[in-house]
C-alpha cells in the first residue's frame, strides 16, 4: 500500500516553525557589535515613524537595544546599585543634626536655665547641635564599600547580559522570517505549478488522454497548496510581528517594515564544521558578561561574610554636642540710675550713761535704682552657650546570639554564589556543547537533504511526464511531488538551523554577530 505525504500546510508548517523556533532558541548570551547608548530616562520610544526601507540584522539589533524595555529596566537596576555604593561610601564621613524645640509649660515645671521648680507659664526653647564620628567598627563600612562596588559592577555584567540575550533573540527571530518567507515563496511557486499543470490536464482531458479523475485530483491539489499559501503567509506575519515586538516597534506604524535578506551560503559548501569546546569555553568563560556576574558575586558574599564578622569588633566613636536653651521666666537685674534724694543720718556719741546725739550728722549719697526685666533672648543664648565632647566604646557580649547567626548564614550565601559561579560555567560548557552538537548535526541533516531533493526532482520530473502521457494517475503524480516539497521543507529547515548555532558558536568565540 502507498503512503502520501500532506503538504507543507496547516499540518506540518506550524510544526516546522514551531521545531526551528526550539532549534533557534539562545544557547549563550552574546554580545552585539555595536551596541546603542541606552535613552533617557522617563523617555519611550520614539514617535516617529519607523524607517520603512529593508531592515538588516545588525539595524534590528541595534534598534532593539536602544528600546527594549527589559534591557532599560536592568540598566536603571544598575544605576540604583550606584547609588546604594554611593550611600556606602558616604557613611565614612560624620553624621551632623541641628534640632530645635519651642515649647510652652502651664504650671509647676522645671527651669530649664536654674533647674529649679517653679510655677508659672513660660516659653522655653531649645537649641543643639550633635556630630558623631564612626572611629572603629570592625572594618564594616570599608567592607560594605567593598561589597557594594563588587554588586554595582555585577549589575552592569546583568545589564550586558541582557542586550546579549536580547541580540540572540532577533537574531533568531529574524531568521525564522526568513525561513517563513523562503516557505511562502516555495508554496506559491507550488501554486503557479498546479495551475499549469490543471491547464495542461484540461487540454488532454479534451483529447480524451487522460480520464476526468485526473483533473480534479489537480484542482484538489491546488485547493491545498493554495490553502497552504495563506498558512505559510501566516506563519510569516507572526515571525514579523514577534521580530517587531522584540524591537519595541508598534505594529501599526510599521506597515512597511520589511527585512533584508541576507545572501546566506548553503552548508555543504563548506568543509565539515569542527570547534575547538575547550578553546571555545575558555574564550567564552572569559568574556561573557553572566560568567564575571557570578564571580563578582562570590567576591560580593565573601565581602558580606567578613561585614558579618565585623559585629564581634568593639564600636569606638567619637561625638560632639553643642547647646542652648531660652525661657521666658529668666529675669535680669538692670541698673536703671541714682536716686535724686540724700539723707541725713545723726551722730551719736557712747557715753557711760548711753548714747547721747550729737550736734553732727552725715549725708549719706544718692543710692542705685534697680529694675527686674526679663532677660533678652539673645543674651540667654548667648549666657547658656554649652559644649561637649565624647568617646563612646561598645563592646558587644551577647545579643540573642545575632552575631553568630548573621555570620553563619554569610557563610551560607557565600557557598551558595559559589555553587552558582560553577552552575553558571556549566551552563555555558553545555550551550556550547549543544550549539556544536546542533550544528554538526545541521550540516549532515543539510547534505542528506539536498541529496534526497536531487534524487526527489528527478522523480517528479519523471512522474510528470509519465503523468503528460497518461501513464501515472494524478494521486501518484501528487505523492511525488509531495515528497519533493517535504524534502525541500526540511533542506530549508537545517540550512538555518546550522547557520543560526554556528552564528552562536562564533560569539562565544568573542565575534560579531553578523550575516
Amino acid at each position: 500500500m502507498k503512503t502520501t505525504h500532506t503538504l507543507p500546510g496547516p499540518r506540518w508548517v506550524p510544526g516546522l516553525l514551531a521545531l526551528l523556533g526550539v532549534a533557534l532558541l539562545p544557547a549563550g548570551p552574546v554580545r552585539a557589535q555595536t551596541p546603542a547608548a541606552p535613552p533617557a530616562l522617563g523617555t519611550g520610544p520614539p514617535a516617529a515613524p519607523v524607517p520603512t526601507s529593508p531592515w538588516t540584522l545588525q539595524a534590528a539589533v541595534d534598534y532593539a537595544l536602544a528600546h527594549n524595555l527589559n534591557v532599560r529596566l536592568n540598566q536603571l537596576q544598575a544605576q540604583s546599585n550606584g547609588q546604594v555604593l554611593r550611600q556606602s561610601k558616604a557613611a565614612l564621613l560624620p553624621t551632623v543634626n541641628l534640632n530645635a524645640t519651642q515649647g510652652w509649660n502651664y504650671g509647676t515645671y522645671v527651669n530649664p536655665v536654674t533647674s529649679q521648680f517653679q510655677n508659672a507659664t513660660t516659653r522655653s526653647n531649645n537649641f543643639a547641635g550633635q556630630a558623631q564620628l564612626v572611629l572603629f567598627q570592625g572594618f564594616q563600612l570599608r567592607n560594605t564599600i567593598k561589597r557594594n562596588v563588587l554588586d554595582y559592577e555585577a549589575s552592569l555584567e546583568d545589564t550586558e547580559k541582557s542586550r546579549n540575550d536580547l541580540s540572540l533573540s532577533v537574531a533568531s527571530q529574524f531568521l525564522q522570517l526568513v525561513l517563513a518567507q523562503e516557505l511562502v515563496l516555495a508554496n506559491q511557486t507550488r501554486v503557479a505549478s498546479d495551475q499549469a499543470q490543471i491547464d495542461r490536464s484540461n487540454i488532454l482531458l479534451k483529447a480524451g488522454s487522460i480520464p476526468e479523475s485526473t483533473l480534479l485530483d489537480s484542482r484538489s491539489q491546488l485547493a491545498t497548496d493554495e490553502l497552504n499559501v495563506i498558512t505559510a503567509q501566516n506563519q510569516a506575519d507572526l515571525a514579523r510581528l514577534a521580530l517587531l515586538q522584540l524591537m519595541n516597534i508598534d505594529p501599526a506604524v510599521a506597515q512597511g517594515f520589511t527585512i533584508e535578506v541576507p545572501a546566506l551560503p548553503d552548508p555543504d559548501q563548506e568543509a565539515p564544521y569542527v570547534v575547538d569546546l575547550n578553546q571555545t569555553f575558555q574564550i567564552a568563560a572569559g568574556t561573557k558578561p553572566e560568567i564575571r556576574a557570578a564571580d563578582l558575586r562570590v567576591q560580593s558574599a565573601r565581602r558580606s561574610t567578613d561585614i558579618a564578622r565585623g559585629g564581634y569588633y568593639p564600636r569606638l566613636f567619637l561625638s560632639g554636642s553643642l547647646s542652648t536653651v531660652f525661657s521666658s521666666s529668666q529675669s535680669t537685674r538692670i541698673f536703671t540710675g541714682d536716686s535724686t534724694s540724700a539723707q541725713s543720718i545723726p551722730v551719736f556719741q557712747n557715753t557711760p550713761i548711753g548714747l547721747v546725739p550729737t550736734s553732727f550728722q552725715v549725708v549719706t549719697g544718692k543710692q542705685p535704682n534697680f529694675q527686674t526685666l526679663p532677660t533678652r533672648f539673645f543674651d540667654q543664648l548667648g549666657n547658656n552657650y554649652g559644649k561637649a565632647i565624647q568617646f563612646g566604646l561598645q563592646i558587644p557580649v551577647l545579643n540573642g546570639l545575632q552575631v553568630r547567626t548573621g555570620v553563619q548564614r554569610a557563610l551560607i550565601n557565600e557557598r551558595s554564589a559559589a555553587v552558582r559561579a560553577e552552575q553558571a560555567r556549566l551552563t555555558l560548557r553545555q550551550g556550547i556543547e549543544q550549539a556544536y552538537a546542533d550544528a554538526r548535526a545541521a550540516q549532515l541533516q543539510y547534505a542528506a537533504a539536498t541529496r534526497q531533493v536531487a534524487a526527489l526532482t528527478l522523480t517528479q520530473r519523471n512522474s510528470e511526464i509519465r503523468f503528460n502521457n497518461g501513464l501515472l494517475n494524478g494521486t501518484e503524480f501528487n505523492i511525488a511531488k509531495n515528497n519533493l516539497t517535504f524534502a525541500v521543507s526540511n533542506q530549508l529547515q537545517s540550512k538555518y538551523t546550522f547557520i543560526f548555532r554556528r552564528k552562536v558558536l562564533e560569539f562565544y568565540q568573542g565575534k560579531p554577530l553578523t550575516l
